[in-house]
């Protein structure tokens, strides 16, 4: 792109184009969505040996600006990748169409029916960082629901983003889809992104995919409606009327499945009349796996060599092999650590008591509310909704894991035969 292109301008011609298209989409029924994305895959495919040379070219520029090798990782493309992203476009034209669906149609005593319409939000611009299947994969989630998307992708990944927006593109022409119905950014200019969040004329909800700081300026800035989680800090209580066995088990699958996502645990609290029984075997595990444990006084009494936990780690998502553990009193204790440090993301009771287990699942504030499991399941493909576009942990307008259905809203309808109102 042009480096003297206005950048305002160049956005604002985006949100233009993006608005015309969503009209088309809503009226798009299911078959040509879904021909479309079949395209899309088929060209992906087709285009391989393209998108890896692309693909090559960030990588080498990531090496010489001196990503880590985790970012790297992340970055890279490889015929495998490519193929999953085939893949996940195919599984979401599996799913169903939430497009029009007509429900709670009752009648009133006027004569009037009323019910409810599921359409699309409109226009989605979707912020990310480094992986570039997030393009392949957010522009089928939007598609598929009836949306535009604008997407801005990181300038590490700028190569490989445009050339699948140009499987994108080749797939929605074959379907007869305005091209304009997904748009990547070609600017890296960082203001384009400043423009996209204050657009509300043209964009309907913001969706940024990245790191804390990312989605922190997002939310800051942002004149848009904006569908995010800025971090995961999940919990596990293991209760004194927890199945221990199992409560091990999951304790240890929370954290050590993997350590980079939202909804791994950071934070492990026991009750006090079980921890001794339950820690040494759990700090054995963790130590095997080379997790750092970071514990309370109670806890450092039982694990000697777990390092002492600090204001901060309570407040902290690691997403690494690092975990805190506090010892508590009893479910009102586990609960109220809870409110002051969880992030509202995902948070697990390992209990066989009924009653315990529904006062959690009432009294706990967070977007998902687990028993006697591990908060790894906290993801639309396990929920599921097949792919997802995110997680959110707002309450307004969708919570959780965001797939097709959070996609879209709901409006009112209304059939009548000439009624008027008396």
């Amino acid at each position: 792109m042009d480096a003297k292109v206005d950048v305002k301008q160049y956005m604002h011609q985006l949100g233009q184009q993006a608005r015309q298209a969503a009209r088309v989409l809503a009226r798009t029924p299911t078959g040509p969505k879904n021909q479309a994305l079949l395209a899309m895959a088929e060209a992906l495919l087709a285009r391989t040996a393209d998108l890896l040379v692309a693909n090559q070219k960030d990588m080498e520029a990531g090496a010489a600006k001196g990503l880590d090798a985790a970012l790297l990782d992340r970055l890279a493309l490889n015929e495998a990748r490519i193929a999953a992203m085939a893949d996940g476009l195919r599984e979401i034209v599996a799913l169903p169409d939430p497009v029009g669906e007509i429900s709670h149609m009752t009648y009133r005593p006027s004569g009037i029916e009323v019910g409810k319409m599921r359409v699309p939000l409109g226009v989605i611009g979707i912020i990310y960082e480094s992986r570039p299947n997030v393009t392949a994969d957010a522009a089928a989630l939007c598609l598929k629901s009836g949306n535009a998307a604008i997407l801005r992708g990181g300038s590490e990944a700028q190569h490989s983003n445009q050339a699948i927006a140009d499987c994108i593109h080749a797939g929605l022409k074959s379907a007869g889809l305005p091209i304009d119905a997904v748009q990547v950014i070609e600017t890296t200019d960082r203001q384009a992104v400043g423009e996209l969040i204050t657009m509300p004329e043209y964009v309907d909800v913001i969706v940024p995919r990245g790191g804390k700081a990312l989605i922190e300026r997002i939310s800051a800035e942002a004149r848009v409606p904006v569908i995010k989680h800025l971090h995961g800090v999940c919990h596990v209580y293991i209760d004194d009327k927890a199945d221990l066995h199992k409560a091990i088990r999951v304790a240890f699958n929370a954290k050590t499945q993997r350590y980079g996502t939202c909804n791994t645990m950071e934070t492990l609290l026991v009750n006090q009349s079980i921890a001794g029984q339950v820690l040494p075997e759990l700090g054995r595990m963790y130590a095997d796996e080379g997790v750092e444990l970071r514990g309370d006084e109670a806890t450092r009494a039982i694990l000697t060599d777990s390092k002492a936990a600090t204001d901060e780690d309570w407040d902290t998502e690691y997403l690494a092999p690092i975990l805190s553990i506090r010892v508590v009193a009893d479910l009102d204790a586990a609960i109220e650590h809870i409110h002051r440090h969880g992030s509202g993301h995902t948070e697990s009771i390992m209990t066989e008591d009924l009653g315990r287990a529904r006062r959690f699942l009432a009294e706990v504030d967070a977007s998902s509310v687990m028993v006697n499991a591990s908060t790894r399941f906290a993801d639309g493909f396990e929920y599921g909704l097949g792919a997802e576009i995110g997680i959110s942990t707002d309450k307004i307008h969708v919570r959780g894991p965001v797939g097709l259905e959070g996609l879209t809203s709901q409006k009112y309808i209304v059939l009548g035969d000439g009624h008027i109102r008396e």
